[in-house]
């Protein structure tokens, strides 16, 4: 077997990997975690509008 062979041989292994990350990353049993994932940063801008909340109501208290 030659270089040749040998790299053509790997390109294809590389493209079947990389298709299958592809395919498993957009596959319906992972749907639910990409969707929990796509809020994540809305979370954070809930979690600083309790923050503020709860510092405004210091400063009133004051």
């Amino acid at each position: 077997m030659d270089i040749n062979t040998f790299l053509g041989l790997n390109t294809i292994l590389v493209l079947v990997i990389f298709v299958g990350i592809c395919v498993w990353a957009y596959s319906s049993r992972r749907k639910k975690d990409n969707e929990a994932s796509a809020q994540l940063p809305f979370e954070d801008e809930e979690l600083d509008r309790r923050t503020l909340r709860k510092e405004s109501e210091k400063k009133t208290d004051e």
